[in-house]
């Protein structure tokens, strides 16, 4: 006699599968432990992430937090079936926003949205977040997966993230700390990180290009150079900013360098940099030649090659340099920071 089968819950008929849910989360697991710090406090219910601040180690802790998400870039891992550097890429949009501020990165947590949970697809993504919080040194504290039958095909998804960090209220960076005469040191990328994909992913449909197909220029396989995660800073900034005196960062993500660095100067001062002193990844001359996109446009949707400046003063210039070396930051002088200078001004050719 046939087995009877298995009744279908009303939830399942209807598209969210509650099993495939748990069973991502029990994948999930091992990858968040990986990202464990001694403040955080157990929740046996599970319902919250609980962390206990040290005020101890503070004289006026002031908490910082910011939330973002991947843009576009989640497509092309779709496209890709790539799905375990997506979360390096989120994290990196929240902890170096964080950071900029002189926040210390504590913690995360995550959402992540899909047509259907594939748990093994799932446990890859929070295994790149996981991965992006070593990185950081923060904790992965709690998270969300929603299964949105009828409102995402099964095999789409997107993901979003907020962190919460901490400085002292005498330490924050920012503006109101920087001074003429003071250096701007760029910090280089890892590519395009997170930012101008919609443009990337019109330019590879528009020219024919299959993300599959390995290109010279690039030294790889397209799909898997666009996928290249997004350098995390914010261990370096933090350190850097113990060492030497900075007085301000700023995370070059959608708007470039010029737009994003102008956020950290006061009204009065500008910043006069030279292109010559570095050379942009071979994957932006790729969009641009590709795509006939001017260097304006370039300059005014990407990063092209740095990811994250520092404002230092003119005397800490060198031993910033040294301090980011020692930690394997590929960093150079870009340029000065002068009064009566109007806004960033970029002059000079690439290297």
């Amino acid at each position: 006699m046939a087995e009877a089968a298995k009744p279908t819950s009303a939830y399942a008929a209807a598209g969210v599968d509650i099993a495939a849910g748990e069973r991502a989360v029990d994948l999930m697991k091992r990858h968040v432990a990986r990202t464990a710090r001694p403040e955080l406090v157990a929740d046996a219910s599970g319902f919250a992430g609980l962390f206990r601040l040290d005020t101890s180690k503070y004289t006026a802790p002031v908490l910082a937090t910011s939330t973002d998400g991947v843009g576009t870039k989640v497509l092309l891992a779709q496209r890709m079936d790539k799905h375990d550097t997506i979360g390096i890429d989120l994290v990196g949009m929240v902890v170096d926003d964080l950071v900029v501020s002189g926040a210390e990165p504590l913690f995360m947590t995550d959402y992540i949205a899909t047509g259907a949970v594939v748990p093994e697809k799932i446990a890859e993504i929070v295994g790149g977040i996981a991965e992006g919080c070593a990185q950081a040194g923060c904790a992965l504290i709690g998270g969300e997966t929603a299964e949105h039958p009828g409102a995402m095909r099964p095999d789409e998804y997107d993901l979003a993230g907020a962190g919460t960090g901490v400085v002292e209220a005498d330490a924050i960076l920012g503006p109101g700390r920087v001074r003429d005469g003071d250096a701007v040191i760029a910090m280089a990328s890892s590519g395009p990180h997170s930012n101008g994909y919609s443009l990337i992913r019109r330019v590879v449909d528009q020219t024919g290009l299959e993300l599959s197909e390995e290109v010279p220029e690039l030294g790889g396989v397209l799909g898997e150079v666009l996928l290249t995660p997004t350098r995390v800073y914010a261990r370096d900034c933090i350190e850097l900013a113990a060492r030497v005196a900075v007085h301000a960062y700023a995370h070059i993500t959608g708007g470039g360098l010029a737009a994003n660095l102008e956020r950290s100067l006061p009204e009065g001062l500008g910043a006069e940099l030279d292109r010559s002193t570095w050379s942009p990844q071979p994957v932006f001359r790729f969009i641009a030649e590709r795509g006939g996109i001017s260097r304006e446009d370039m300059e005014a949707t990407f990063n092209m090659g740095v990811g994250m400046a520092a404002l230092v003063a003119e005397e800490d210039a060198e031993r910033a340099l040294a301090v980011l070396a020692e930690r394997g930051v590929p960093a150079w002088r870009a340029g000065t920071v002068r009064s009566g200078a109007d806004g960033v001004r970029l002059s000079g050719e690439y290297a």
